[in-house]
C-alpha cells in the first residue's frame, strides 16, 4: 500500500572530474532517474558547457520531439528540461519543478536540442 520512492543524490563530480559549472553540486533524483543515461548526458553537457551535440531549437516540434524520444532539452544553458505527465519540468538541485509559463519560454533562442 505504501509506495516508497527513494531519492538519492547524483553528484556532478561523479559524472565529471572538473566541471566548468560546479553549481549545483548535486541533484536529488529517484534511483531510476539518477541512472538514466540520457539525463546523465544532458547533465554532462550542461556542467561541462559542451553543447557540441546541441543546437538552437527551430520550432516547438524540435523540443517535443526530444521529449517524446526520452531525451532532455536544455533551457537558457542553465536547466535540464523534461516532459512528465503532460507537464514540462526543469531540474533543480532538490528535484524536478514545474516550469512556469513566461514570455521567455516561447523564445526559441533559449532552447537547445539535439
Amino acid at each position: 500500500m505504501y509506495n516508497n520512492k527513494t531519492k538519492e543524490r547524483l553528484y556532478i563530480t561523479d559524472l565529471l572530474e572538473n566541471p566548468a559549472v560546479a553549481y549545483p553540486a548535486f541533484y536529488t533524483l529517484s534511483t531510476s532517474m539518477s541512472k538514466n543515461e540520457m539525463l546523465q548526458a544532458a547533465l554532462i553537457a550542461l556542467h561541462s558547457f559542451d553543447f557540441s551535440y546541441y543546437e538552437n531549437a527551430k520550432s516547438y516540434e524540435d523540443i517535443f520531439a526530444m521529449f517524446h524520444s526520452g531525451t532532455y532539452a536544455i533551457y537558457k544553458e542553465k536547466y535540464i528540461v523534461g516532459y512528465f505527465g503532460g507537464k514540462m519540468m526543469y531540474l533543480e538541485s532538490n528535484g524536478w519543478k514545474s516550469m512556469p509559463c513566461t514570455n521567455e519560454i516561447f523564445k526559441m533562442e533559449n532552447w537547445l536540442v539535439c
